[in-house]
């Protein structure tokens, strides 16, 4: 045997696998690699969308946070507003109320005192028939003279 016709042999056997492979094996290899390489492509890509996409719903999500606490804000600046017209409008009615007040007891007061005026009155009276009475000793018709105390009365 000789070297020459076995490694004439082999380098022959050796194309044919190289062949072969470049035939048969190696195109659904590549297609293989290729759809791989594709699928992980697309995958980064999804990705760098979801990121984006998260980013932007993020953003959105501040966006409704900031409005909401702007609402939020103004509803209770509302809500001071308005619970200081409330005060506002209760002091005014106190005050109205107080009014009321003073003016119903300045007349109770004047109602009472016109009252104590016409029992002093009479009492006065009564105490100038008494008086009188005594002076002359004798006794004055109450009913006679009563014209004559009421208009005593008047005067004073």
């Amino acid at each position: 045997m000789n070297i020459n016709a076995t490694l004439f042999a082999q380098m022959i056997v050796f194309a044919i696998l190289i062949w072969f492979t470049m035939k048969f094996i190696w195109p659904p290899l590549k297609q293989v690699m290729d759809d791989r390489a594709q699928r992980i492509g697309e995958g980064l890509a999804a990705a760098d969308r979801s990121q984006r996409d998260l980013a932007r719903a993020q953003e959105q999500v501040n966006e409704v946070i900031r409005e909401a606490r702007g609402k939020a804000t103004e509803i209770i600046d509302q809500a001071h507003a308005r619970a200081n017209q409330i005060i506002d409008a209760a002091k005014a009615e106190a005050i109205v109320e107080a009014h009321r007040q003073v003016a119903a007891a300045e007349a109770e007061i004047v109602v009472a005192t016109n009252r104590a005026r016409e029992d002093l009155r009479r009492q006065v009276s009564s105490l100038a028939v008494a008086g009188a009475s005594r002076l002359i000793k004798r006794e004055i018709d109450s009913n006679a003279h009563k014209a004559l105390l009421d208009e005593l009365a008047a005067e004073i």
